[in-house]
């Protein structure tokens, strides 16, 4: 892992109520702090200061940016919660992989579990791992790279980053599981561009999107 260096300026509010607070992360941010003083900066201790009660709901990874929910009460937090947990919710991601992924549609059945010797890094184990279940739509591709949206059905840590390894076309500036690829693409090439979700208050349908900076 490169040293922790986030980015600064104010994060982008994409919708802000009574129950909920939804913002577009940028990449380089951890969501929560991470061990020790030099990890204390991250979205929600930023968000906090605008937004007292801001609790977390979930995450994205330190280096994928894109739109993320909190709660601002405790009972924004639990609904939200279920909703992801019960695999209610509705994510789409953009990524840019390398190589040409065929066919243009398809999905990634393969459980995963952390490799506890190379960690942070999760594998792909058929015998102990969990349940982790993708889909893939092809937006454009070349021989050199695919453009490619991603559906993850279940929310396991690093699942994009690995079920695309799996396939064989990791995705683009990935420190972890394409670290040749961070010459020439100086970022993760994964952005959660849409989540769909039930509002805490009355369960009111909503969508909440942001354009991928790449």
């Amino acid at each position: 892992m490169t040293a922790y260096d986030p980015p600064g300026g104010e994060i982008p509010i994409l919708h802000a109520d009574h129950e909920i607070l939804v913002v577009d992360k940028p990449a380089g941010l951890l969501s929560v702090p991470g061990k020790g003083p030099e990890l204390a900066d991250c979205l929600i201790s930023r968000l906090e200061r605008a937004f007292p009660t801001v609790r977390l709901v979930h995450r994205l990874d330190r280096d994928t940016s894109g739109v993320i929910v909190f709660g601002l009460t405790p009972h924004a937090q639990r609904h939200l919660g279920l909703q992801f947990e019960q695999r209610r919710t509705r994510k789409t991601y953009v990524a840019r992989l390398a190589g040409r992924l065929e066919p243009r549609t398809g999905t990634v059945d393969l459980p995963l579990i952390v490799d506890w010797e190379n960690r942070p890094l999760q594998k792909v184990d058929h015998e102990t791992g969990r349940p982790a279940l993708t889909d893939w739509r092809v937006m454009k591709a070349s021989d050199e790279e695919t453009r490619v949206r991603l559906f993850p059905k279940t929310g396991r840590s690093h699942q994009l980053r690995v079920h695309t390894l799996a396939l064989g076309h990791p995705i683009l500036g990935d420190p972890l599981y394409a670290p040749e690829t961070t010459a020439t693409h100086p970022r993760l090439m994964l952005h959660a561009e849409e989540l769909r979700l039930a509002h805490p208050d009355g369960g009111v349908g909503m969508s909440f999107r942001s354009k991928a900076p790449f």
